[in-house]
């Protein structure tokens, strides 16, 4: 106001500025005379209630004119002459300072918004509530009415939505990579941005929904669908979901601003959603892992306790698994008069195929021990009981089964193809129990024989082991042996049971750095 009046002072005349609000003049600067008046077509006279005065635009600034408190024409065109470059320069200064404000008062609110999404993802821990918020706030401040952020879930091959505003998202929010009709799987697949201005048709900017259907596509005017990235450290970038946004409020295109700022969102959601992945994976490992060890207790439960015999036999037994849960088993019974049977076999696998192969051996071997004293028997009714199963996974066993009868001086067995079965004297001297079938399961299944030799007690040891005890190796990939095996038993052979198993599977420890597959070792004295 005192510029205007100074301006005015000094070309002699009242000076005052208007400003056009699309109804009316209303006073911008040199005070209020309490009157408003007319917008003439040009400059030039206009009436007032306080007389004539000149009214004149102000050229290059729209909407703004001058008032000089004269009538008469020349003076007034004389005097517009020497302010109106002054008024325009004041008005244009002030236009830019608004605009720069305007400016300012933009940038702060997007830099705002980068710092509140950086407190979400940093204190929220799950990705479905950071992108709910992260969506509203993204809206508000590009003036959308619908947004969405989409996920690639790599199993699926496909993209779902965790946050949707203003719309809900069809077929349950999953959308295919490979959908022709799917602007998000366009932009997903092409890593690149993709965006409509309303005055632009669908076929002008290549739109790959056209002739989809009404309800396939974007069916708003302008939208903005921008890849979500994410590079590890020293690697390749790789895009891991999408973020749209769609109708925005007043009816215009995405400025280049809105496009940078989404383009840095979109930046930061990328690290969040790699993080999320990373979360559920280990929460996923860790699942399995507890469930891995209980199924390993499980399975180390099934295996019997030597205790078992206790006061009809001495008997010691271990066995270390490749994998949590194994192939490897064994199992005793009493028989009555004094008898006890023991087996032991070895499924030709390792892992959970194996192991469930393994406690259906368990529970029908249990069953069948004590229906017939007769190993040969035994072995034939576990193989109808287990041949479906073992047709179906296309597995087979090796499994050695005796009956010792203390009393007769009797060892009788069946062997199906079982190689590592002894019967070591007191003296030292070996006996190999050898095979009388061969395992079960092979398609050439023959007849399940039994043989017999003598047992004296407290002088011999029957002495059983599974594959992997002698397969184990060495840095040197030298394996440990039989020989070594019936090395150690010969040397411990006076010692209890235990004492020669932990004898043994002490030095298969030192000699290999881990288990490449189960090994069991089972010694007995009757």
């Amino acid at each position: 106001d005192d510029m205007v009046r100074g301006l005015g002072a000094l070309a002699g005349v009242g000076l005052r500025v208007w400003r056009f609000d699309g109804k009316r003049l209303r006073p911008a600067a040199g005070g209020d005379p309490g009157w408003t008046p007319p917008v003439p077509r040009a400059a030039g006279l206009v009436p007032t209630p306080t007389g004539a005065v000149w009214l004149a635009p102000v050229p290059g600034i729209q909407g703004f004119w001058i008032e000089l408190g004269t009538d008469d024409e020349a003076r007034a065109a004389a005097a517009c002459l020497d302010v109106m470059p002054f008024v325009s320069l004041v008005l244009d200064g002030a236009r830019e300072r608004a605009a720069l404000a305007e400016e300012l008062a933009g940038r702060y609110e997007e830099i705002d918004l980068l710092y509140a999404i950086s407190e979400i993802l940093g204190h929220t821990v799950s990705l479905e509530d950071a992108a709910q918020t992260i969506v509203r706030d993204v809206s508000a401040v590009v003036g959308a009415r619908r947004a969405s952020i989409m996920v690639f879930d790599e199993p699926t091959g496909t993209l779902r939505a965790v946050a949707a505003r203003g719309f809900t998202m069809p077929g349950e929010g999953v959308v295919a990579v490979d959908d022709e009709c799917s602007v998000a799987a366009r932009v997903f697949r092409e890593q690149r941005m993709q965006l409509r201005d309303p005055s632009e048709s669908a076929d002008a900017i290549g739109d790959a929904t056209t002739g989809c259907g009404q309800d396939r596509g974007y069916l708003g005017e302008a939208f903005l669908s921008v890849p979500i990235s994410y590079a590890a450290p020293g690697g390749a970038a790789r895009c891991v979901g999408v973020i749209n946004l769609t109708d925005r409020i007043g009816g215009d295109r995405f400025t280049p601003g809105d496009r940078k700022l989404i383009g840095a969102i979109a930046h930061q959601i990328g690290a969040a959603i790699e993080n999320a992945r990373l979360v559920q994976l280990d929460r996923r490992q860790q699942r399995l892992r507890r469930e891995l060890e209980l199924a390993h207790d499980l399975q180390l439960r099934l295996l019997p306790s030597p205790t078992v015999l206790q006061g009809d036999a001495v008997v010691a037994a271990r066995c270390v698994q490749a994998d949590s849960v194994g192939g490897d088993f064994y199992t005793f019974s009493r028989l009555g008069q004094r008898r006890v049977g023991v087996m032991l076999g070895d499924v030709s696998s390792h892992g959970f195929s194996a192991a469930l192969v393994m406690a259906l051996v368990m529970s029908a071997a249990g069953i069948h021990a004590v229906a017939s004293s007769n190993p040969d028997e035994t072995l034939s009714a576990l193989l109808d009981s287990l041949a479906d199963e073992l047709a179906t996974t296309e597995m087979y066993l090796t499994v050695f089964y005796a009956v010792l009868d203390p009393d007769a001086g009797r060892l009788t067995y069946a062997n199906a193809g079982h190689p590592h079965a002894f019967r070591v004297s007191r003296e030292g001297d070996t006996k190999r129990l050898l095979a009388t079938a061969p395992p079960l399961g092979l398609a050439s299944q023959g007849t399940i024989e039994r043989a017999e030799l003598p047992w004296r007690r407290d002088a011999d040891l029957l002495c059983l082991w599974t594959d992997g005890l002698v397969d184990a190796r060495n840095a040197d990939d030298e394996p440990f042996s039989e020989a070594r095996v019936l090395d150690l038993i010969m040397r411990h052979r006076s010692e209890a049971p235990d004492a020669i198993v932990s004898a043994v599977m002490s030095e298969v420890e030192a000699f290999v750095s881990g288990p490449r597959d189960d090994r069991t070792l089972l010694v007995l004295r009757l």
